[in-house]
């Protein structure tokens, strides 16, 4: 293992091809790309990558990337694809559809605000609208979080007790074009941690066997039960291929939920992305000056944390949300989510939202300050606030 000063798109395109390389003495691997700003340089590395058993198929378009992963995954090969913004939105029949076949494709988002107007910089909006569908969502923060959350999605997505595809999501050039020292793992590594690709359903060439037929309403009820299943079983799931990502590489990939000052604090800023690192340095100082409050900084968003969320929040009586994305008429995401965990467990907890960084704005300390004083004045909950861009300060309207 070497440590380099890579971008997050190389720190991904990285973990991707030992990833697939990693499944030659099996089916091998294979990937439909397409580039689109800011995620191009990760189909690049991957496509320059000398595969010993693999395929990597550019193609026309988004929707087809997709399809490609899902014709390679259902013959048994490791499949992989990468993907922005209106990339993403273009390719969402096939993010369904692959999710609903139970296929452990693994793509790397590099989050994007979606347009028009046409807009490059980071906005959560692209890969939350596919909150729906049957994938695994986390969401990271730093360059090595998402080498090594890719390298693991793929030991969990193929687990046979999840059969499930995995997103691993970046902010866009905060995380996909910033240098940093990243450690790069070595094939003989990555090959010990992921076995051979054994897709139970796989298709093979001497068989005829249907795909995507006709079923009739109790057979896709008993599907849906079985994906939720699978949904439940995440977070153990996650964290036996952690241990044994600790146990490979020395190094702990995070775990779905990270609390940071929060066994005492009052308030708590709830946070995903680079947001988290900004407001960590914020609850420092903030620590420092005796007041208490802490952060949770959400890894996992698809399951959802209830459990672990509501324990990490045990001690507040207030709760920042922060979201760098918008469902129109509805407020941030992750406040939905969050409110919706403490739904009728405590009266006594204001929980509020703040749209920050909304179509790549920036989220400074200033801004965290901000939003923790507004949040410490509070006698009760509002609407989302919209926070400037520049200033740090509330949007009038």
């Amino acid at each position: 293992m070497t440590v380099q000063v890579v971008t997050g798109n190389q720190a991904a395109g990285h973990a991707l091809s030992l990833a697939a390389e990693a499944n030659r003495t099996a089916r091998g691997a294979a990937c439909g790309i397409y580039p689109i700003t800011p995620q191009t340089e990760i189909v690049e590395y991957v496509a320059k990558f000398p595969f010993s058993k693999g395929r990597v198929v550019p193609v026309e378009s988004e929707h087809s990337a997709m399809a490609v992963s899902i014709g390679a995954s259902l013959s048994g090969a490791r499949a992989f694809t990468a993907s922005s913004a209106n990339g993403l939105a273009y390719m969402a029949e096939n993010v369904m559809v692959a999710g609903f076949y139970r296929l452990p494709i693994v793509m790397v988002a590099v989050n994007r605000t979606l347009g028009p107007p046409w807009n490059i910089w980071a906005d959560q909006g692209d890969t939350l609208m596919l909150r729906d569908f049957p994938w695994l969502q986390f969401y990271c923060e730093t360059n090595q979080e998402v080498l090594d959350t890719t390298l693991l999605a793929f030991r969990l997505a193929e687990d046979a007790r999840i059969l499930l595809p995995a997103l691993t999501c970046m902010d866009a050039f905060i995380v996909s074009h910033t240098q940093t020292e990243t450690s790069m793992p070595e094939q003989d590594q990555v090959d010990r941690y992921l076995p051979d690709l054994r897709l139970p359903h796989r298709m093979h060439y001497d068989e005829a066997r249907t795909v995507g037929g006709l079923a009739w309403p109790h057979e896709g009820l008993s599907m849906r039960l079985e994906i939720d299943e699978a949904m439940k079983r995440t977070p153990a799931v996650y964290e036996a291929c952690r241990q044994a990502f600790i146990d490979i590489f020395g190094r702990d990939p995070g775990d779905t939920i990270q609390p940071y000052e929060t066994d005492d604090a009052e308030t708590v800023v709830v946070a995903t992305g680079t947001m988290a690192t900004t407001a960590r340095e914020v609850v420092r100082k903030r620590r420092e000056a005796g007041r208490k409050v802490g952060l949770v900084k959400l890894k996992l968003f698809r399951p959802f944390p209830e459990e672990r969320l509501r324990d990490a929040c045990g001690s507040a009586n207030r709760i920042a949300v922060l979201d760098r994305n918008y469902a129109a008429g509805a407020g941030g995401v992750f406040w939905q989510d969050t409110r919706a965990a403490f739904q009728g467990r405590r009266d006594d907890l204001l929980i509020q939202n703040y749209l920050a960084g909304l179509c790549g704005g920036d989220v400074t300390p200033a801004v965290i300050e901000t939003i923790l004083d507004d949040l410490e004045t509070r006698e009760a909950a509002g609407e989302p606030v919209w926070m400037g861009i520049e200033s740090g300060e509330e949007v009038t309207q």
